[in-house]
């Protein structure tokens, strides 16, 4: 087989939300794509169906971020999907995948705090160290933080404290796979109409027009406010952009 010459991106929880609208974004931007789902499987299929409609390749691969323990299988999963498709490397990764936690921090369970180390900063660390041989130099990475990292609203310090290490691991990641000619960033979306944690953002009424009222834009962003934005990152035209925590939230709480 004649290997690909488009571009070829991997983002971890692509079945819904964000990670959906990311796929579909670089898709659009001529990618093709890997997505991972943990347990959403025929939405996965449903996404890998809308990428090959815009005349990209795509699979879906079951991954669950919070065990480490799988990702050695996880990646020779990735070196046989990329063998089939004539291709040795994966040119970009997106860590996307994520859950929330609701806590006041003096409520928040050790069972709670594990479970965010896990998936939010634990997972995404050695991941992409598992996935290092697999990404081509001159890729990019980009990690996924939270406007919470850099305002406080109460529920949330546990979360925003695995957000907050991500941003100093970007920096870091930056640092020792520049030799590799290797970019990473961190993008921190701000609130979005989404089913992320249980959907409050989107379907309470209240916490949307409250958000609404302390953004610039005055509005709450929607998952195409970042899809975009990723696709962006991922260009030709932004290969010089790293080591950089990009807010895009609209001018929240400014």
């Amino acid at each position: 087989m004649t290997p690909t010459t488009s571009p070829l991106t991997l983002i971890t929880g692509g079945s819904r939300g964000l990670g959906r609208n990311m796929a579909l974004a670089v898709a659009r931007q001529g990618h093709d794509v890997l997505i991972t789902y943990r347990s959403q499987q025929s939405e996965a299929e449903a996404v890998v169906a809308e990428i090959e409609a815009l005349g990209q390749r795509a699979a879906a691969l079951p991954l669950d971020v919070g065990q480490s323990d799988s990702f050695d299988a996880f990646a020779e999963a990735v070196r046989v999907r990329l063998a089939a498709w004539g291709r040795e490397r994966v040119d970009h990764l997106v860590n996307n995948a994520g859950m929330g936690v609701h806590a006041g921090f003096a409520e928040t369970t050790r069972a709670q705090f594990d479970a965010l180390v896990d998936v939010h900063f634990k997972g995404p660390f050695f991941l992409t160290q598992a996935l290092l041989p697999l990404l081509a130099d001159g890729g990019r990475i980009i990690n996924i933080s939270s406007g919470l990292a850099r305002f406080a609203l109460p529920g949330y310090a546990a979360y925003a404290a695995m957000k907050g290490a991500m941003e100093v691991l970007t920096r870091y990641q930056a640092k020792e796979l520049g030799a590799r000619g290797i970019a990473v960033n961190i993008i921190a979306p701000g609130a979005i109409e989404t089913d992320f944690g249980g959907g409050a953002v989107r379907d309470n009424a209240q916490l949307n027009a409250f958000v609404a009222s302390q953004t610039a834009l005055g509005r709450v962003g929607v998952p195409d406010d970042i899809g975009g934005v990723v696709a962006s990152l991922l260009s030709p035209a932004n290969r010089w952009v790293n080591a950089q925590r990009i807010e895009a939230s609209g001018g929240m709480f400014l």
